[in-house]
């Protein structure tokens, strides 16, 4: 297609698959195995990896709830989940920092919110958070792999499945909830935490509400900060405070054939960006949704249907003056028809739709404002067979991005205007084979389109978040990638064993690429090598790239039923291992991609006793000498220990967990290979040093 942006005065969203299953499945978890010395433990619920709810999943999903959630929960999504199998964190300091899948982050990665798109800012530039807090979540799921093209061209790495039940898809009979209360010796961190949700079998109520303030995190290394009242060097990364808080309220009404609910939630943060010594971002992400089930009976099984709206800002302080302000607002249209089985063969069609205005204004807005409008049909579908289950998916869409230009200043005349289509087509085949009852083999096959974002294609300033200049290329065509995923595992009582190895081929895969000269404040080129206040020129662009990589993870009983030994009354121990390896290319130039992940190796022995847990593990990373030549750098090895112990009692008819967390015991400086700040020249960000973290949580 032929672009027809033009450049005068003034100046890819894709929608994910609703995944609704209301069948209990199990999930590939890197958590605590259930033992007889966790009787809170429960069946796991995933919800993502397979829309039709099927026991077994194809794709590689894990999921995290209860306690083995509350014991790993950090004050970003992106720290919650890393070190899972294929998962590391972007790490833009403690309080920014999104998930990465197998290598890919940003807009290959799909974030939803019970199954649906809850937009912000965060792909767009590292040091943007995402506005959700494990306190009142209720369990995330992680889909690897080319198989979440279901959720759209942006899931090409894989997808992360934020469910909170804010709006309740079962009756709940009777009035229950939780608490939680925490402190953090590394950041000072006190948080707190509110969930309550009663009803009967024709309604049901929910109320949630979370508080987290924190001061700068502690670092084994003296680090200088220039922020006014903070002068000289402190054990402290300068600027990385948090204050965040939200809440939530929700209903449903139940009828003979289905139900209907609502929902609205609130996010509020203001935290230091770690960047810039004096700069602080207030964030705002209010969300309103609707959603609903009809079983009209017959062929169709259920049409079920969501509707959402979510009106997301920051506004980034320099000191007490307003900076550059950030807003997306969002619209969010998803129904999905499921048909009764035809023979062995059952699935679901759908449509959907996602309309996002964005807006950037101030004198660090590096993107023009823009509305990106997005509709796709998709269907999902499952054969069983007498050894296994087949699946097919496919997607069609048309995106649609209009560069608006900088409406509030017509002297800014850096940004292109004018408007792109795009039309994206994705399709997917996944096998699961029963080989005994002990062993399963899983194969997935993808090919994926992905319309450009539209930063991608307009971005034209200064990122102070990247160190860059960006430039964004109107002419873009759609990002293709071609995905294989191969997976075994075993399971034997408590015993089990995961692998999986993958490759993911991309034709014109966009990035960022330093083009090799320097520009001024006005975007003008500078051949001064003395020249101060310049930023480097980097332009995004199309490349052939190629992820390949490993993981594995599984549990050995070492101690207790089914372990090497027995004695009585002595508990249970588990060792907990896994491990992953990705290496990502540019093909077109032979040089490794930035920000990649090295070798990880990680292993736990988890003891349980009664009421009693407890846990110590470590943590490696390999050196990272894989980087490209320009704009990158090195790092070195490091392993971090960790422990944990808890203590479970009961009271009335509320259930206690008491609990103490050590991370980084050995107070280890490490830098993460993934973090921008990190391969910087001058790192501004360690990972934390040692912390102790206590806390509560009471069931009732």
């Amino acid at each position: 297609m032929t672009p027809h942006f033009r450049r005068n005065a003034i100046g890819a969203a894709v929608l994910s698959l609703a995944s609704v299953a209301s069948l209990a499945q199990t999930a590939d978890t890197a958590a605590a195995p259930v033992t007889a010395a966790d009787p809170s433990s429960l069946r796991e619920v995933t919800v993502t990896g397979n829309p039709l709810g099927a026991s077994d999943l194809i794709a590689p999903t894990t999921s995290l709830s209860g306690d083995q959630l509350l014991l790993r929960s950090e004050s970003t999504l992106g720290e919650t989940l890393n070190n899972l199998p294929g998962v590391s964190s972007s790490y833009f300091g403690p309080n920014a920092s999104r998930p990465s899948i197998r290598g890919q982050d940003g807009d290959r990665i799909r974030i939803l919110q019970n199954g649906g798109g809850a937009p912000d800012a965060s792909a767009l530039s590292y040091d943007h958070a995402v506005p959700v807090d494990a306190l009142v979540t209720e369990r995330i799921e992680v889909l690897r792999g080319p198989s979440a093209l279901q959720y759209g061209g942006s899931a090409a790495g894989g997808v992360v499945n934020v469910i909170d039940n804010r709006i309740p898809t079962e009756p709940i009979n009777g009035f229950g909830g939780r608490a939680d209360l925490g402190y953090a010796s590394g950041n000072k961190e006190k948080s707190g935490g509110v969930l309550l949700e009663g009803g009967n079998d024709r309604f049901a109520l929910h109320v949630d509400a979370f508080n987290r303030d924190s001061a700068d995190v502690s670092v084994p290394i003296d680090l200088e900060c220039s922020k006014p009242g903070r002068l000289g060097f402190a054990r402290r990364i300068c600027n990385s405070q948090n204050q965040a808080h939200g809440g939530a309220v929700g209903g449903t009404l139940f009828f003979s054939q289905g139900w209907i609910g609502a929902s609205a939630s609130t996010y509020r943060s203001n935290y230091g960006t770690v960047a810039e010594d004096a700069v602080t971002i207030g964030m705002k992400s209010d969300r309103y949704a609707l959603e609903g089930e009809w079983r009209p009976g017959g062929f169709i099984r259920s049409i079920h249907a969501k509707v959402s709206r979510t009106d997301y800002r920051h506004t980034e302080f320099e000191g007490a003056e307003v900076g550059t302000t950030f807003s997306n607002l969002s619209n969010d249209l998803r129904i999905e028809a499921r048909h009764e089985k035809i023979g062995n063969l059952e699935g679901l069609i759908g449509f959907s739709r996602e309309s996002n205005r964005f807006a950037a204004d101030g004198a660090e807005a590096f993107a023009p404002h823009s509305r990106t409008r997005s509709n796709a049909m998709f269907l999902h579908e499952e054969l069983g067979t007498s050894w296994g289950r087949l699946s097919f998916g496919a997607r069609t869409e048309k995106v649609t991005v209009r560069s608006l230009g900088y409406p509030d200043d017509l002297s800014v005349t850096r940004f292109a205007i004018g408007e792109r289509t795009f039309n994206p087509h994705s399709a997917a085949f996944g096998a699961l084979v029963n080989l005994t009852p002990q062993w399963q083999l899983t194969s997935n096959l993808a090919y994926t389109e992905r319309a450009p974002k539209d930063y991608e294609l307009l971005a034209n300033g200064p990122h102070v978040a990247t160190a860059a200049w960006e430039v964004g290329d109107p002419n873009l065509g759609k990002e293709k990638s071609a995905g294989f995923d191969l997976g075994a595992q075993w399971k034997s009582g408590p015993n089990t064993a995961r692998v999986n190895a993958y490759v993911t081929r991309f034709r014109n895969y966009i990035g960022l690429t330093a083009s090799g000269r320097t520009l001024d404040e006005e975007g003008q080129v500078v051949t001064d090598p003395e020249a101060v206040d310049t930023l480097a020129e980097y332009r995004y662009g199309g490349m052939r790239a190629r992820f390949t990589g490993i993981e594995a993870n599984g549990n050995l009983r070492l101690l207790g039923t089914d372990g090497f030994a027995r004695m009585a009354d002595a508990g249970t121990l588990d060792l907990e291992w896994r491990g992953d390896i990705v290496r990502a290319k540019n093909l077109d130039t032979g040089e490794p991609l930035p920000r990649i992940a090295p070798l990880r190796l990680g292993a736990t022995l988890a003891y349980g006793n009664g009421p009693w847990t407890g846990r110590v593990g470590f943590d490696y990373n390999a050196a990272q000498r894989r980087v490209p030549d320009v704009g990158a750098r090195e790092t070195d090895a490091y392993t971090l220990w960790n422990a944990s112990i808890s203590y479970r009692m009961k009271v009335q008819r509320a259930n206690l967990t008491w609990y103490a967390r050590m991370d980084n015991i050995g107070n280890k400086l490490a830098y993460t290979p993934t973090s921008i700040l990190t391969t910087t020249v001058f790192p501004k960000a360690p990972l934390p040093g040692r912390s102790l973290k206590v806390g509560l949580r009471v069931t009732f």
